[in-house]
């Protein structure tokens, strides 16, 4: 009886590895679209001389492009973000790639230390204009979304010719205003729910703030419903990694070490450099994007900023009443409606 215990033991022992094998190993691609001249795409292209992941997808290539910038930093959404961009598929085309040295696009071994967001805005603007050049567009709508803003804010103004308009989703503003905000949100509904240990340790991180020496804690913006509402994205990454096409679990490691490496140095950029301060004009359309309930990035300071912002008449903030963080996800068709109703209409068209 002991023998047979211990050989179904090894049994499960070795299908265990097996799938284990199979999960870091197996193949990774995006599910193919079936309709006339769709397009759906998971592959690596040489940007400056690094390789970058990039996934395109959309029921008409010929459709208008939209390029989404991620955030994190060093946190790709395509591990997961198919599902909340079935509708924009259809009357979009939608781009997605991970940024050098994060996600897919990391490679072991390789030294990241002294990438910048400066690095991060070169890169963006050359696979614009790959992207452009490989599906035959004059000019995309660029989405920055959390730090992805960061990014995106700078590739606008620098070459504002390579893009029809700007939408910050999330956008990053002056951070110290901004993350002193996120720590008020989180001070008053500590004093709602009669959280006082965490009043006063909220409170006490208010110096450090404002010295631009910390940021509000996103353990407590989650406890407190700031970061996500209506989705739980860590239930998303955990899910995409399992059992997505997109990523496989030596990806999800690869995910995990940019962001332990990347994460802290291009953050302290964000507070270092507000990028309120770096860009004062964009000569583009530019719509703010943000969540009512946002504490990872303030819809107030949000707004400041674009009241401040010169360049093109068109400056547009655009609240979701029931999301925080992510309004695209959290209410993606209402999304889908504005964006559609904002690119696709006549009105639109005529004027750009």
């Amino acid at each position: 009886m002991t023998k047979k215990i211990f050989k179904i033991i090894g049994w499960v022992g070795i299908a265990l590895v097996l799938l284990l094998l199979i999960g870091v190993f197996h193949p990774t691609w995006t599910p193919r679209i079936n309709s006339d001249n769709s397009i759906s795409e998971l592959r690596k292209v040489e940007i400056n001389n690094v390789e970058l992941e990039i996934m395109i997808r959309g029921s008409d290539r010929n459709n208008p492009v939209v390029l989404f910038v991620h955030g994190g930093p060093c946190c790709s959404e395509i591990p997961y973000v198919r599902k909340y961009q079935d509708l924009l598929e259809q009357k979009f085309t939608v781009v997605h790639y991970d940024q050098r040295g994060s996600g897919k696009s990391y490679e072991f071994g390789a030294d990241y230390s002294s990438v910048s967001a400066s690095d991060h805005v070169d890169d963006l603007i050359s696979i614009t204009q790959y992207i452009e050049e490989y599906l035959n567009q004059d000019k995309v709508i660029l989405i920055g979304h959390s730090y992805g803003t960061y990014i995106a804010t700078m590739a606008a103004a620098q070459r504002s010719d390579l893009y029809s308009s700007y939408i910050g989703i999330g956008q990053l503003s002056n951070t110290i205003e901004s993350e002193l905000d996120s720590l008020h949100k989180c001070i008053q509904a500590a004093q709602a729910s009669g959280n006082f240990e965490d009043v006063i340790f909220l409170s006490e991180m208010e110096t450090a703030i404002a010295r631009g020496e910390a940021f509000a804690p996103r353990n407590y913006i989650r406890k407190y419903g700031f970061a996500a509402r209506q989705i739980d994205d860590n239930k998303d990454y955990i899910t995409g990694f399992l059992f997505g096409s997109e990523y496989n679990l030596l990806d999800a490691v690869r995910f995990f070490a940019a962001a332990n490496k990347g994460q802290e140095a291009l953050l302290m950029e964000t507070m270092d450099y507000p990028i309120s301060d770096i860009v004062t004009e964009i000569n583009l359309p530019v719509y703010f994007v943000m969540g009512k309930y946002d504490g990872m990035t303030s819809p107030q300071a949000a707004e400041e900023y674009l009241k401040n912002l010169q360049g093109h008449e068109i400056r547009e903030f655009v609240i979701f009443e029931n999301s925080a963080h992510y309004p695209q996800f959290e209410e993606k068709e209402k999304f889908y409606e504005w964006i559609c109703n904002t690119f696709i209409n006549d009105t639109y068209l005529t004027r750009y």
